[in-house]
């Protein structure tokens, strides 16, 4: 009845992703910790969803509803190809398909206003086009360590080290099976260092981790 397209993210080289869920996690980085005003020795990982449609690739997005306050937070992105629930390191490391530099786009405003009464994060995260993504690079095994820096027309905003991530990418991924069946088709944002801001219409972002091609957008008026 109804002809409901699947979301997909290009692969490099050629193909297509199609996206089942996009898991996100909080709180993965000390230095973002801190910067959030929370203690990394106390601080086990915050999950949460949007949901697959969220999900572009476009060169431009449009600056989204009932925000003043856009961030962008630059992150590592990894494409699962299998899944399973209650994965040790090792299974969940046979489960992975690629990497991509992902943006994990936040209402700020709407989120300070959750996290204030107690509420969900949804209107915060799970905002049209608010998860953007490069092309994703089949990989064997995520990397341990690298750069990621996350550019706001073409000036340095986010300079972090993937291997300042408080859960790595094969104890992430087990961690959140037990939480979620996890299957072929998932993307797993996992998190962003320090230095996260506002933008808002007119500007570029581009966000570069070693090992993928940049993730690169603008963003326009409604």
């Amino acid at each position: 009845m109804f002809d409901v397209p699947i979301p997909t993210v290009p692969i490099l080289n050629g193909g297509a992703f199609p996206v089942r869920r996009i898991f996100c996690v909080g709180k993965n980085y000390a230095d973002h910790v801190r910067e959030m005003g929370g203690d990394p020795q106390d601080t086990p990982p915050v999950f949460f969803t949007k949901p697959a449609d969220a999900v572009s690739a476009a060169p431009e997005i449009r600056y989204p509803l009932a925000t003043e306050n856009l961030h962008f937070e630059g992150e590592l992105v990894v494409a699962l190809k299998a899944g399973g629930e209650r994965l040790s390191e090792d299974e969940a490391r046979t489960c992975l398909f690629g990497i991509a530099a992902g943006c994990d786009l936040t209402r700020r405003d709407l989120q300070a206003a959750a996290k204030k009464a107690g509420g969900p994060w949804d209107t915060a995260k799970a905002l049209d086009d608010g998860a953007v993504l490069g092309p994703i690079a089949p990989v064997d095994e995520a990397p341990a360590e690298g750069f990621l820096r996350t550019r706001v027309n073409g000036e340095l905003r986010q300079d972090g080290r993937l291997e300042d991530m408080i859960w790595p990418v094969p104890a992430l991924i087990a961690k959140l099976s037990e939480y979620f069946e996890l299957k072929a088709g998932d993307l797993v944002f996992t998190g962003t260092p320090e230095g996260v801001g506002a933008i808002g219409p007119g500007d570029a972002v581009t966000v570069e981790i070693e090992g993928c091609a940049p993730c690169a957008f603008g963003v326009v008026p409604r």
